[in-house]
């Protein structure tokens, strides 16, 4: 039997309300949308045929006179349940509960009426749309979601998942559909799973963001009816993403939302999750292989020894590559013509800002200018430094080319406390080794991420090493006595807590593969127990009187105005470097305001307000030699 025309359906229908022509007796064919959606979800012949009788006003010119006529009023223009139950074959009150397929998945809608069967039976816009033949999904959902295309090639392994993901979408389910879970930190890995599994099983993913849910109740329980429909109707997957969510209650809320939405369904969390009710399928999703890292930077025409250099460093998802190569497309086709900045270093410094933006919004970024010779330090202590820097860029061809590492991966970080009073130098070392690496340098409070964190410590350390592994950069946790001062008696669960916190981020600097430091202004208060675990141990000084003249000598930017400056007289000053550079600004905004360059007498003045803020005495010693001081402008 073939399948009519919807507009053939819908005439016949007409007559038959109309008193036209009797019902036909057995099986009658259904054009061939409402057929596939009647299979899709149970519905039997009268529930079709309710749904025909409901899109009569709409799609017939004569269509709400005709039910107006058969009701016997001209207000009544939508068909009521009455008329449907004495109008249309194999009638049954059972298909108008909530929980039949008609009301549950939002086919049709019910005016409001005290006495049931008068209830007006509404047609959907988005039901009508499907119908007629119209595509596209409910604009409720649209305005909260965003469809998900396959933008980028998956590297072997997120390929592997994609096939299992999409082969399980395509698997014919009893009764509600398992919840497909994609867990990891590498999130656009997994949307582009998604997105690319869904396509492979003839489905169309759209990414909801599970923090922009309503807040109602009423709410959610709607948006989980329309996907549940558009499951249905246009084979919608919705991909939840609870990346950025962390409260516990706005996460169970989420959880119970995806538990009502009846069709199929993929969440996407850094840890794994669990919708009651629904059986889940979990798959892993790793940080791409460095074999699909070399494979996707070669297909993308970078040559052998700039892909070794990316891959040795950055972990790189299959998205940034295919960004970071798109950037540079041209200068990647063969025969491309010489660049002003090498092929290399234009791969290596767009990668570099792609991994960024995680690490920005949990660390402050460091503008990283300084070189070696900003640097004035013991010959030890440089040397120090500038091993640091060897050891963090020779640490793949150490650990695993030579073998080095051996196969469990513990204890390879690269770590470093910093320790010396305040303006020494702590700072800008790390600068200077960032700039060297050409890494970038982030710079983490532990003062205020033990206050801020408490409860939560683990878990959001846990959020700034995953972030900083893609990028290798080099983490500099300030002020850490905070937090590894020495152990005194354990005297209650909040300091057991705190042991936990220093337990767990040691572990994640001796396992992290870029640079964390730790500095502090008296290695004297850091437990021994803890500097045992620290690979490298640097004390930074207070400059001697000839390092002070080597800092006063780079104090002084080329295109200052200088006049009588003296700087063996002003090495007399016994201040760290921090302190140095403070001092000659300040009196460069003392000479500018008076409009002269700058003199002995404007360093005077600014070093007493510097000594003033340091609580420090300025002695006659200090100042013996120095011309008189220059009088206030």
């Amino acid at each position: 039997m073939s399948a009519p025309a919807l507009g053939d359906a819908l005439a016949q229908l007409k007559a038959r309300i109309a008193g036209a022509s009797p019902p036909a007796a057995g099986p009658t064919a259904l054009p061939e949308r409402l057929a596939r959606l009647a299979e899709a979800v149970g519905l039997g012949r009268f529930e079709c045929e309710v749904l025909l009788l409901a899109a009569l006003p709409a799609l017939e010119p004569d269509g709400a006179a005709v039910l107006a006529a058969a009701q016997g009023d001209a207000r009544l223009r939508l068909p009521s349940i009455a008329l449907a139950l004495t109008s249309l074959a194999e009638a049954n009150w059972q298909a108008f509960a909530p929980e039949a397929p008609l009301r549950r998945l939002a086919l049709i809608g019910l005016t409001d009426e005290s006495i049931a069967s008068l209830a007006g039976i509404a047609l959907p816009e988005r039901v009508l749309h499907h119908l007629v033949g119209l595509d596209g999904i409910d604009a409720e959902l649209l305005a909260v979601s965003t469809p998900l295309e396959p933008r980028f090639e998956l590297g072997g392994s997120h390929h592997e998942l994609m096939r299992r993901f999409g082969a399980q979408l395509s698997t014919d389910s009893k009764g509600l559909a398992p919840v497909l879970e994609l867990v990891g930190a590498d999130r656009s890995a997994a949307l582009a799973i998604a997105a690319a599994g869904a396509r492979a099983a003839g489905r169309r993913a759209y990414l909801v963001v599970a923090e922009a849910l309503p807040a109602a109740a009423g709410e959610r329980a709607r948006l989980a009816q329309l996907w549940s429909r558009e499951s249905v109707l246009a084979g919608a997957l919705p991909v939840l993403d609870f990346c950025d969510m962390t409260a516990p209650g706005e996460v169970r809320s989420a959880l119970r939302f995806a538990a009502a939405i009846a069709g199929p369904l993929a969440l996407i969390a850094a840890e794994p999750l669990a919708v009651p009710g629904r059986n889940s399928l979990r798959l892993v999703v790793p940080r791409s292989t460095i074999a699909d890292q070399r494979a996707l930077w070669a297909a993308a025409g970078a040559d052998a020894a700039d892909v070794d250099r990316l891959v040795g460093t950055f972990t790189a998802s299959p998205e940034i590559i295919a960004d970071v190569t798109t950037n540079i497309g041209a200068d990647l086709a063969p025969g491309a013509g010489s660049a002003p900045t090498p092929l290399a270093d234009r791969l290596w410094a767009e990668t570099r800002v792609r991994l960024r933006p995680r690490l920005d919004e949990l660390a402050q970024r460091i503008d990283v200018r300084s070189q070696w010779s900003d640097l004035i330090l013991p010959q030890q202590q440089f040397e120090m430094l500038k091993a640091i820097a060897a050891q963090v860029r020779q640490r793949r061809q150490v650990h695993h080319n030579w073998g080095f590492g051996g196969s469990n991966g513990r204890g390879l970080g690269i770590t470093a406390l910093f320790s010396g009073p305040s303006g020494t130098g702590k700072t800008l070392a790390a600068e200077v080794i960032g700039g060297a690496l050409q890494l970038d340098v982030y710079r983490v409070d532990l003062s205020a991420a033990v206050s801020k964190w408490i409860g939560e410590t683990e878990k959001n350390l846990r959020r700034l090493f995953d972030a900083a592994e893609d990028s290798c950069a080099i983490l500099l946790f300030d002020e850490a006595d905070q937090l590894f001062a020495k152990r005194t008696e354990i005297k209650d669960s909040h300091d057991r807590y705190a042991n936990l916190e220093v337990s767990y981020l040691l572990q994640r600097m001796e396992s992290y593969r870029g640079l964390a430091i730790l500095t502090t202004n008296l290695r004297s208060n850091i437990d021994n127990a803890f500097l045992r675990r620290i690979r490298f141990l640097v004390d930074f000084p207070l400059p001697e009187a000839a390092e002070r003249q080597r800092i006063w000598r780079l104090a002084f930017p080329s295109g200052a105005p200088l006049d009588g400056i003296e700087v063996e007289r002003l090495a007399q000053l016994t201040v760290a470097g921090g302190s140095i550079k403070n001092i000659a600004l300040n009196a460069a905004f003392i000479a500018a305001d008076e409009g002269s360059p700058i003199r002995m007498g404007h360093l005077q003045r600014a070093a007493r307000a510097e000594y003033y803020k340091l609580s420090k005495p300025l002695t006659e010693g200090e100042l013996r030699g120095w011309s008189k001081e220059a009088p206030h402008g």
